[in-house]
């Protein structure tokens, strides 16, 4: 009596076997930009700035894409009433301008210093040929601003339904990188407490009381350095 053949199994490559691609990305070396940037030679500017210095005005022609190597730039944007807004704060090994990538004609936003800081500064002509030429790069490029996306849509939702208690502690938790892909870092540089109200959406006064409130009870200390922000800043987070 004849039997059934099995199939034979045919010995497949990362390519086709979805279990080994995996596992291949996950040993894979981590995207560094960094080393990204340093294959742009001559296609690139390194610039030093003090603290509270301008790298790009609010209507300024958007011509180029930032990156941050050293130091923290705050984003503002500044309505037809001039009435000022801090849209956010970003540390080392942030992007931005890259809206200029998408089409934008002219910045949607001011971008300012909060601490001495080196920016990368690249053409929007060079960066737009990179993005052609290295697909790896512009997969994590496309993935770092598509994780900004969902963290500005995570704002908003923060701060329609959370009360500003809530929106400090977590504000300042995400200043001090806990949560994110970098280390975190426990010390962060000095800012304003009326930036910090901007941000939050409430009043300096508020911002006073409830940074009173998290230092008397150890979540946060200060020293010439900055503030220190204790992971147990988190519980104000997630208490109901």
């Amino acid at each position: 009596m004849a039997t059934a053949s099995r199939p034979s199994r045919k010995k497949t490559n990362g390519r086709n076997n979805p279990e080994k691609a995996n596992a291949l990305l996950e040993t894979a070396a981590p995207f560094d930009p960094r080393l990204f940037l340093t294959k742009l030679a001559a296609d690139k500017t390194n610039l030093d700035y003090e603290a509270s210095q301008t790298v790009f005005s609010q209507g300024e022609a958007a011509d180029a894409v930032f990156y941050i190597q050293i130091g923290k730039v705050q984003l503002t944007v500044v309505s037809k009433n001039g009435k000022e807004a801090v849209v956010a704060i970003l540390p080392e090994a942030s992007f931005f301008g890259e809206g200029c990538l998408a089409g934008q004609p002219l910045r949607m936003s001011s971008a300012t210093t909060l601490q001495r800081c080196t920016v990368v500064r690249v053409k929007k002509s060079v960066m737009l040929d990179r993005l052609h030429r290295e697909p790896e790069f512009a997969e994590r490029f496309l993935a770092y601003v598509l994780s900004r996306n969902i963290r500005m849509e995570a704002d908003l939702v923060d701060h329609l339904f959370n009360s500003s208690e809530k929106r400090l502690a977590r504000l300042l938790l995400l200043m001090a990188n806990f949560g994110q892909e970098s280390k975190p870092i426990p010390l962060i540089a000095k800012v304003s407490q009326e930036t910090l109200a901007e941000m939050v959406g409430t009043t300096r006064s508020r911002v006073s009381y409830f940074l009173n409130r998290f230092r008397e009870l150890g979540f946060i200390a200060y020293d010439s350095g900055g503030m220190q922000i204790h992971s147990s800043l988190m519980s104000v987070v997630l208490h109901d």
